[in-house]
């Protein structure tokens, strides 16, 4: 039955239940109208008294009843407060009057950890922020943290797109530099969540500059970009005067994004800003998305393991970049940094920018990145070789680094035997039952 046949049966019946069901003398078709007027008024009396006394029930609860706290309002309340405060203040302070004072965001990251770390050992006052996502195990973030703790780093922990937050913390301490390291890594998983790095790396890094500019004085920012920015490109070694105009995965779009904003608050507001483009970095407390780590985990577990090659059977490398020489160049960068010129969102003259590839140098093939791992773990591993899927990784990276080496004093050191021997040691260490103190593992 059509929606319109319903409605006209039941106006029907309707008209039909108002009939008196003795009629006697009076006279229906008459007396009709009238009647279906005086009922339906009475009905539509009745309909209007229970919904004015609905209405009054709603008011009355919600005048009588406590506002619940929206979820902004817990947040605010989860970082906001005196006690809070005297946390930032006492993990911002310095050793001496020529220390920096650093805000060093995703500060329970691999990267951000090491590098809070090496700022607050020499003197320098740190604050942590981290929003403890889920993207990978959360336990062992909060195992940074912990080591962060005893070294007198506090990790705020909150959003960079919360700008309450990021104000609040501008609010209490007058940061001479930001260290943003905050971002959803990645290359494959921008193809599961792509609207989590559009968040992080673009909206986030905007959030904070704008926090940035208008702080007076304005900090100097050093920021995180990737090597993922050269994209398709096949010229090598990548220089910092290579095209990056064809990012071969979200995540590289928005690092792209990330250097072309940068500049942009450069150019406008007067911020100092140097981006660094990160090589594959690896070693103790890294990733657990990265091949290196998961490799060690499932040869460990005797589970079969993927490498790949190229569609042509060409090699796979990465120019692996070991944690302490890229914390060398975080440092550099930091100390070369100049000033910032604006004020309160007011730009006085023109300021540094400046992009820079921290990276090894020396590119080592997959296959040999598997047979150390072998060779340290005293494990034959189960081997399957695929060719590389097209979702957005590259065949091979490579660093020209003679800029960061003239401008920053950037030399790595670090060979990947070395480091991937320092990352097992501390792997078996920090993964095993006997392990209690996260500290002991560093």
């Amino acid at each position: 039955m059509s929606l319109l046949k319903t409605v006209a049966v039941s106006h029907n019946n309707v008209d039909n239940n108002m009939l008196p069901s003795t009629p006697g003398k009076l006279k229906p078709e008459k007396y009709q109208p009238y009647n279906h007027y005086m009922i339906h008024r009475l009905r539509l009396s009745k309909l209007t008294l229970w919904s004015s006394i609905f209405l009054a029930f709603i008011l009355f609860f919600f005048i009588l009843s406590p506002p619940s706290p929206s979820p902004a309002a817990n947040r605010r309340e989860s970082w906001g407060g005196h006690h809070w405060e005297k946390r930032v203040t006492k993990s911002a302070c310095r050793n001496s009057d020529s220390g920096f004072t650093v805000l060093v965001t995703g500060a329970a990251g691999f990267v951000g950890c090491h590098v809070s770390l090496s700022l607050k050992r020499r003197g320098d006052g740190v604050v942590g922020l981290d929003n403890f996502n889920r993207y990978y195990d959360q336990n062992l973030k909060r195992s940074r943290q912990k080591v962060l703790s005893g070294a007198g780093v506090f990790v705020v922990e909150g959003d960079i797109n919360d700008a309450a937050l990021i104000r609040k913390l501008f609010d209490v301490v007058h940061f001479t530099h930001v260290m943003h390291l905050a971002a959803q890594a990645g290359v494959r998983y921008a193809m599961q969540n792509p609207h989590s790095y559009v968040h992080s790396n673009v909206a986030g890094f905007v959030n904070l500059l704008e926090a940035s500019k208008d702080a007076n004085p304005q900090p100097a920012i050093v920021w995180a970009s990737s090597s993922s920015v050269y994209g398709l490109n096949s010229k090598v070694p990548f220089s910092e005067k290579d095209r990056t105009d064809q990012p071969a995965s979200l995540y590289a779009a928005t690092k792209k994004a990330g250097e072309a904003i940068a500049h942009s608050y450069n150019h406008i507001y007067g911020l100092s800003i140097t981006g660094l483009r990160f090589f594959t970095v690896y070693g103790p407390w890294g990733r657990p998305d990265m091949a290196y780590f998961f490799f060690t985990k499932d040869i460990l577990k005797g589970k079969q393991i993927t490498v790949f090659e190229a569609a042509d059977g060409g090699t796979v490398a990465r120019d692996f970049t070991y944690i302490d020489d890229i914390v060398k160049g975080c440092l550099g960068a930091l100390d070369t940094a100049k000033r910032s010129t604006g004020s309160g969102g007011k730009k006085k003259g023109p300021a540094q920018f400046r992009i820079y590839n921290l990276g090894n140098t020396s590119p080592v093939a997959v296959s040999e990145l598997v047979r150390i791992l072998e060779k340290l773990l005293k494990v034959k591993a189960k081997k399957k070789v695929m060719v590389m899927p097209r979702n957005g990784d590259v065949q091979f990276t490579h660093a020209n680094i003679s800029r960061a080496h003239r401008e920053l004093g950037y030399m790595p050191t670090t060979d990947l035997e070395t480091g991937l021997s320092n990352f097992v040691k501390w792997y078996l260490d920090f993964y095993s039952p006997s392990t209690k103190n996260p500290a002991s593992s560093w």
